[in-house]
């Protein structure tokens, strides 16, 4: 979707609300884009401490001493 910087203007709630579903918005000067509206992305789930206290089992398991030899091959450069 292309805009007019005069239409953008007076419709900025809805043609964020646009963007924010996904679709691309162009803002124009005198027929010639000038910017898009994107969304901006969010910050990941992990910025606490503590969140994957739930998978400390889980991926403790998942690490047998097989799996350990293996990853310290790779980091040593081995096959």
């Amino acid at each position: 979707m292309k805009v007019n910087m005069l239409e953008a203007k007076s419709q900025l709630s809805r043609l964020v609300k646009e963007a924010l579903n996904g679709r691309e918005v162009v803002i124009a000067s005198n027929g010639e884009p000038m910017v898009k509206l994107v969304p901006v992305a969010r910050k990941g789930g992990l910025s606490r401490r503590g969140r994957l206290k739930k998978f400390a089992g889980d991926i403790d398991a998942a690490f047998t001493p097989a799996v350990e030899a293996a990853v310290a091959r790779t980091f040593q450069g081995k096959p």
